[in-house]
């Protein structure tokens, strides 16, 4: 019997450590995957419908509908309203072009909030969703129904597309955020995709956030090539209730009501998505698209202009009926409606500065005369609701500033919360032109032979206010006045929206008409407002104000445990924010001023924080058909 040769023996040798091998990794896997399924019994997982940032879920799992909506309400006719402007965008989710009113309508998310809580959502996209007590992760668990329009099924893949994609493309402010939270995402099977998040941040929002994203179809990204980031026309399929119909670009769009929608027996849905059309019509100014509304072009209107709704509802259809004018409820946060300094802009940047001008805005005398007594003054960031800071901090507010002391100003602990300077019944105040003018001398912009102020380089205080609606003129002109007065050189620059679009965009502005009203439980869109890190790129940042102090507040309302610490964090931060003066509060009101053709139904219990007018209403098509026999209608 010869000897096996060399090789002969080798070959034995080496199948036996790859088979030593194999069952090693096999069982170094198994006891992986058995200590992580023993941890993970250790800890509490929580499996829902939904999630309450505090408390519980308003809604059982077993709810039929929505309290204030109409589960039986009639399905068909259309809502019709005017806009004024224009786009040339179907893409809301960038930066660049204007998108199309309502453009986001066609695209669902795996979470919902309703109009009647604070902090609640409910799996839409989603059916189920898991996570444990300290939300380190999140698992969501996709209704196998769920269908885009073109009847494709709505998959984890495309979640997880839709991640990326943000997190890639996204703004930047945003993209920051999500980066900033997200550890991973994983594709679990094809309804179920998990989310890790990062270890050392806060998480109180976190599902919410990644819940929130709006869904697209993956492979009409990969077939088209498209990106996020693009002004286009094109438009992915979406899974929600309504479907682009029909645009004519810049001037109209139309969205139909999907006969094949998926979601349309969802507890969370049923009474709501009951017009068959969403038309939206587009005019170059308010006095045009008014015009369209009183000869029936149009059928719903949201009056924004309180001299309108005080002298325009004369006309003939408000006289015979068939026009209904209505003040319903609103109990939402103020919009924080201001005008918006640039702090980019050196100017801008010494506090004297943005206190003189904002003493020359006289709200008083705007409201009795412009107005008609219809408007309160905004104060607070968090106007209208119990967020808003009060008299001098004490509580637990003082001990949560304290510690601030050597960053913040000296007001903030000194003097009463600052308000709106209070003006006469004359449109030029004596008294604030007086102040103002001391300021803007120790500031050091000093009134010349000309009556204009400049500073030692012998530059004038130019201030453009940049404005898009004539209906602002005869508000801004006067202000324009009082600032010249005061030795300001002062002007309106009213532009087109394309022109206004693209320069509150790249920040080419001194002063704006902006909304800087906060929500009932602010957390990361916080950052995006007033966060440090992204205060130079961040649109929904007009001020580009931030600071160490509000970057610690910020940390603190997002690590909130209950309502109440949230509530007094807040009011901390609306604090700090006022004492900077980086704005000159306008006016709000807290009803909704609305008017419409007398074919429209809603609940009679609107819920305090949408009054629903896309969302719940319905069309009576009995009293349409009168309207459109009498030529009320076009």
């Amino acid at each position: 019997m010869s000897k096996p040769s060399a090789v002969a023996r080798v070959v034995p040798k080496t199948n036996r450590l790859r088979q030593l091998e194999f069952w090693t990794f096999v069982v170094a896997s198994l006891v992986a995957l058995l200590g992580a399924a023993f941890a993970q019994a250790d800890e509490k997982v929580i499996s829902s419908y939904g999630v309450s940032t505090f408390g519980e879920l308003k809604y059982s799992a077993d709810f039929e509908h929505l309290d204030y909506v109409n589960p039986d309400a009639p399905k068909g006719g259309e809502m019709s309203l005017a806009v004024v402007g224009s786009f040339d965008s179907m893409n809301p989710y960038s930066r660049k072009g204007t998108g199309g009113a309502l453009s986001t309508v066609m695209y669902e998310s795996l979470l919902a909030g309703t109009a009647d809580e604070i902090g609640s959502s409910y799996g839409l996209l989603a059916e189920r969703l898991e996570y444990p007590e300290d939300k380190a992760w999140v698992v969501f668990h996709m209704r196998p129904e769920a269908k885009f329009s073109d009847g494709t099924p709505v998959t984890a893949d495309d979640v997880f597309f839709v991640y990326n994609l943000f997190l890639k493309e996204g703004l930047t402010s945003y993209r920051t955020i999500l980066a900033k939270q997200v550890e991973s995402a994983e594709v679990l099977s094809p309804h179920s995709i998990k989310f890790t998040f990062k270890d050392g941040i806060e998480k109180r929002d976190v599902i919410e956030n990644v819940g929130g994203l709006p869904i697209f179809k993956a492979a009409w990204f990969e077939e088209t090539g498209a990106i996020l980031d693009e002004s286009r026309l094109e438009t992915p399929p979406g899974s929600g209730p309504y479907m682009r119909a029909d645009m004519d670009v810049g001037r109209r769009l139309v969205y139909e009501r999907n006969p094949d929608y998926w979601g349309a027996d969802l507890p969370i849905n049923k009474g709501r998505n009951n017009f068959d059309r969403i038309r939206i019509e587009y005019f170059g100014d308010q006095t045009a698209a008014f015009e369209a509304f009183k000869s029936g072009v149009v059928h719903f209107r949201n009056e924004n202009s309180s001299k309108q709704w005080a002298t325009g509802y004369d006309f003939p259809g408000v006289k015979n009926g068939n026009v209904v004018q209505a003040e319903l409820p609103d109990g939402n946060i103020a919009s924080g409606q201001a005008f918006v300094f640039n702090l980019r802009r050196e100017k801008f940047q010494d506090i004297r500065v943005r206190e003189a001008i904002g003493l020359m805005f006289n709200f008083e005398w705007s409201n009795e005369t412009l107005f008609y007594g219809l408007y309160a003054r905004v104060n607070s960031f968090w106007e209208n609701s119990e967020l808003q800071a009060t008299g001098l901090p004490e509580g637990e507010e003082l001990a949560l500033l304290e510690p601030m002391r050597d960053i913040l100003r000296p007001e903030v602990f000194d003097d009463e919360v600052p308000m709106a300077p209070v003006s006469g019944s004359r449109q030029l105040d004596r008294t604030n032109l007086r102040r103002a003018s001391q300021l803007l001398d120790e500031a050091g912009w000093v009134v010349g032979n000309d009556g204009l102020r400049r500073n030692a380089q012998g530059q004038t205080l130019d201030v453009e206010f940049l404005e898009r609606s004539p209906t602002f003129d005869r508000v801004i002109l006067p202000y324009v006045d009082n600032l010249k007065k005061l030795g300001v050189n002062a002007s309106l620059n009213r532009v087109d929206f394309p022109q206004f679009s693209e320069r509150r965009q790249t920040f080419d502005y001194d002063i704006i008409t902006s909304h800087l009203g906060g929500g009932y439980e602010p957390g990361d869109g916080l950052e995006q407002r007033w966060g440090s890190e992204t205060a130079e790129v961040s649109i929904f940042n007009p001020t580009g104000f931030s600071s160490e102090a509000t970057d610690r507040l910020i940390d603190i309302i997002k690590a909130a445990k209950t309502r109440e610490e949230l509530h007094v964090a807040v009011r901390a931060l609306d604090r700090v924010l006022r004492v900077e003066r980086i704005w000159v509060p306008e006016w709000y009101k807290d009803v909704h001023t609305i008017a419409y053709y007398d074919k429209y139904a809603y609940p009679e219990d609107l819920p305090p924080f949408d009054f629903g007018y896309l969302d719940f209403w319905w069309q009576d098509a009995e009293k349409e058909a009168k309207l459109k026999a009498s030529g009320a209608l076009k």
